[in-house]
């Protein structure tokens, strides 16, 4: 899945649930060779005995940029899924609940759930597992927490600063226990996912004092989870067994994600029997494959996801700086039908009409976008009533500038190729000159869009914590500048007061119901402004060799291989 990694500090609590996932929340099913499971759930049980030995290999469609989680590099979804959940040790986790909600739980970092306290100041005690061990042997001690909260809040190129930055200081007067100090007047209400989320911790007897970027760019040797990352650039990153760690260990003897960046040609190595688990993009020979039924295989798709996939728009960029211009692009398209095109085939048929996704429904009002459909006379009555005049080319044009803009996309994806090309034609039907362009995953999400240099574009953001809210992508104290050295998840660049004020609260207000009513209030202004479009809550397909076995899953928030540690193949042979 070529998608960002946009660590957004806020989703789910969801209660939502699409018609593919409507029957199967809260049970365990049992996939047989060749049946699809549509749940979110693990589609084998705990209790099936699950062997040791073997070797797995997976397909994996994106290579990471890097392995410094920290950096603004580290935004690659398949990074974070293949080596960052595998080795980072994290505070709390996120667990499915039987509603189909998440909610944070401590990790077994941790010898319980962490204190807070909110007088006179926010503090949050962490008391850490005597266990609890680094790769090397060393103990994971208060020292870690400390230095991750410092390469966080003050290191430069951070890809996101967000609920560090506000900490006075991390005590650690017992090694044992992690006492993290917020400012005075400063709260946090995502805390549960810090020291977690996308970051993890990190070591600090083996990174301080040097250039962690550096040390961790192109890998590292050390682990605190449990596996074991070594990356071979271009080719493949492969896990073995941490034999230090103090949580379940691994039952297979590796594991190897091969780099696939295409989608086909991983679907045909799944089908020859070259990986035996993929976790494709939701292309169509992939929805066909699994309506007809795949020998020898399980699969499970599930649309209840941290995902949205919409139209992001940098309205700093004319003509999208103009809020008349993206309500009339927003008119002119039937999002419905595009999502039906795409994913009817496995029951999912309807525009999100949500910038946050389906999982964070209780945080959220996920009706704020439906007033967007297909309507080109509205369409033109906006952009007519704003001096707009179509010529005799079709195309809309005023002050001599014909009303167009490019929209790229990530290369080599084929639904993606198929949905903004559909785009362009439709688009063209309203007046709009649309130009594509397939840009590399990393130039697009490393470069174009911190670096704003796009006006619009397609793609997915993907959770890595359940904290609400959208000021990450949307406050104004978001936006990359020179000034903040170009740390700021709001590539659209987007600024709003009202929006401003209601997302800050749902930051810091550590009153759930605040929370809930300025998430609501804060969906309908973006709605209103038209920020951005969401289009699809893009569903998660898993499809393994039955030889596979273990609790196999989607979660939605720490991706596929959330529980690999668990997984086995039958006889301890996987091909």
């Amino acid at each position: 899945m070529t998608d960002t990694r946009k660590r957004p500090y806020r989703l789910i609590a969801g209660i939502a649930t699409l018609a593919i996932v409507a029957t199967a929340c809260g049970s365990d099913k049992t996939a047989t060779p060749g049946a699809t499971t549509t749940s979110g759930e693990p589609a084998t049980t705990t209790s099936v005995l699950v062997p040791s030995g073997g070797t797995l290999t997976i397909g994996a469609e994106q290579e990471p940029d890097c392995f410094d989680w920290i950096g603004a590099c580290g935004g690659s979804s398949w990074g974070y899924w293949m080596a960052g959940v595998q080795t980072t040790p994290a505070a709390m986790t996120p667990a499915k609940q039987a509603d189909g909600s998440y909610k944070y739980v401590a990790s077994n970092l941790l010898t319980g759930e962490p204190v807070l306290e909110t007088t006179p100041v926010q503090k949050i005690t962490y008391k850490i597992n005597p266990q609890a061990k680094w790769s090397d042997g060393v103990a994971i001690t208060c020292a870690d927490f400390s230095y991750t909260w410092d390469q966080v809040a003050k290191g430069k190129d951070v890809y996101d600063p967000t609920g560090y930055t506000d900490i006075e200081k991390v005590d650690c007067s017992d090694p044992a226990m992690a006492v993290v100090i917020w400012k005075t007047g400063k709260t946090y209400s995502g805390w549960q996912q810090l020291f977690g989320g996308g970051y993890g911790i990190f070591p600090s007897h083996i990174l301080k004092g040097k250039d962690r970027d550096a040390e961790t760019k192109n890998g590292y040797s050390w682990s605190g989870g449990p596996w074991i990352a070594k990356w071979t650039k271009g080719d493949n990153i492969t896990l073995t067994p941490n034999v230090n760690y103090w949580g379940p260990k691994p039952k297979l003897d590796k594991v190897v994600f091969k780099v696939q960046s295409d989608t086909a040609a991983e679907f045909q190595s799944f089908k020859s029997g070259q990986v035996q688990a993929i976790y494709p993009q939701p292309q169509l020979d992939v929805i066909d494959a699994i309506g007809a039924g795949l020998p020898k295989a399980k699969s499970q798709v599930n649309a209840h996801t941290g995902s949205v996939e919409a139209l992001w728009i940098n309205t700093a960029h004319a003509p999208m700086d103009s809020k008349v211009v993206r309500q009339a692009l927003a008119y002119s398209i039937d999002r419905d039908a595009i999502v039906k095109q795409l994913f009817g085939k496995v029951g999912v048929d309807k525009a999100v009409n949500s910038l946050n996704p389906p999982v964070l429904s209780d945080f959220s009002n996920q009706d704020a976008f439906s007033q967007y459909k297909l309507d080109l006379a509205k369409a033109a009555t906006l952009l007519e009533g704003d001096g707009w005049k179509k010529g005799s080319d079709g195309y809309y044009a005023k002050a001599g500038k014909t009303l167009g803009f490019e929209l790229k996309t990530t290369e080599g994806n084929k639904r993606r190729q198929l949905t903004v090309t559909a785009l362009q034609t439709v688009l063209r039907t309203a007046g709009f000159k649309v130009t594509l362009n397939f840009r590399k995953a990393g130039d697009l999400f490393g470069k174009d869009g911190p670096g704003g240099n796009f006006d619009v574009a397609l793609y997915a953001q993907v959770l890595t914590a359940i904290t609400p809210g959208l000021c990450s992508q949307f406050c104004t104290k978001n936006i990359p500048t020179k000034a903040n050295g170009n740390t700021g998840n709001n590539w659209q660049r987007y600024s709003n007061p009202e929006a401003d004020k209601q997302e800050l609260i749902i930051e810091t207000d550590l009153d759930l119901q605040a929370q809930r009513d300025a998430a609501k209030k804060g969906d309908d202004i973006l709605a209103a402004d038209m920020a951005s479009l969401p289009l699809d809550p893009l569903p998660n397909i898993v499809i393994w060799n039955e030889k596979v076995v273990g609790p196999i899953g989607d979660q939605a928030i720490l991706g596929p291989f959330w529980n690999l540690n668990e997984w086995g193949c039958a006889g301890g042979v996987c091909s």
